[in-house]
């Protein structure tokens, strides 16, 4: 599989996709994708740049949402066009599909979205990749049948792992799960999402970003194809899944560490 530029799986070097949970506005979401690019190039990662305009499944309705289709678009745009990055964007509803896919290299189905067949379909039917994220409540079996929708659709999808439900506000990985959805399609491992705490705020998901470098690690050890990190500036103030994402400073020792590892297990040069 193809995303931009990228080779995403079939023995393809490990994949980085990462950046904002949420577009905030045009000037930090540029300077987060430069300062992102030159991190990944100097472990010499190939990076997909990761950024929201709207974030549809908010705990509460006061919950900052992000700039908007029209006003994100416009700045993924701009990135990508300053970068050269390739591209990855979420949508929500088939009627978002059109104006997504013309500007950006993949598109992202929200782990709570992963059983929608309309929008799997009409974002397969695209023709851009499709990531689908699967959500905590679904199986690695049930995934199959998702990454299905899309082939007979027309198009390549490939599957994002972000935990499983524990209880009313926790998530547990099971890396087993990783071994499975490779069997069916290319795998990606959110080591960000997978420390929240759903639902554990007053109006919002809580997380604990210490638990994201050790997931990763281990992520990578089980062979994944790509790792999905959100990663800011200042995750205190970040408007959004702050406790789960990770500050620069952390994602680049995470990547001296993950690019080890392949070295180790003979992927990297």
């Amino acid at each position: 599989m193809r995303i931009g530029a990228v080779e995403l799986g079939g023995g393809a070097p490990l994949v980085l996709i990462a950046g904002l949970n949420v577009i905030e506005d045009a000037d930090a979401t540029l300077a987060c994708a430069r300062t992102l690019q030159a991190i990944a190039a100097e472990r010499e990662l190939p990076l997909i740049f990761k950024a929201s305009f709207d974030k549809a499944n908010r705990s509460s309705l006061d919950s900052f949402r992000g700039v908007g289709l029209e006003r994100g678009l416009e700045i993924l745009g701009e990135v990508g066009r300053q970068t050269g990055l390739p591209l990855l964007t979420d949508v929500h509803e088939t009627a978002q599909v059109e104006a997504v896919a013309a500007v950006v290299d993949c598109l992202q189905v929200p782990a709570f979205l992963c059983r929608q067949t309309d929008l799997i379909v009409a974002c397969a039917a695209s023709g851009r990749p499709v990531n689908l994220k699967k959500g905590p409540f679904a199986s690695p079996q049930e995934m199959r049948l998702a990454v299905e929708k899309a082939r007979k659709s027309g198009g390549h999808a490939f599957v994002t792992e972000r935990g499983t439900r524990f209880g009313y506000h926790d998530l547990v990985v099971d890396m087993r799960s990783l071994t499975l959805l490779r069997a069916v399609a290319p795998v990606c491992f959110d080591a960000t999402h997978a420390v929240q705490y759903p639902g554990s705020g007053e109006t919002a998901s809580g997380g604990d970003r210490r638990f994201v470098a050790p997931l990763a690690r281990a992520a990578v050890a089980a062979g994944v194809d790509a790792l999905f990190l959100e990663a800011h500036p200042d995750p205190d103030r970040a408007p959004c899944d702050g406790p789960s994402q990770i500050d620069f400073d952390d994602l680049s020792r995470l990547l001296v560490e993950v690019c080890a590892m392949e070295r180790a297990l003979g992927k990297l040069g």
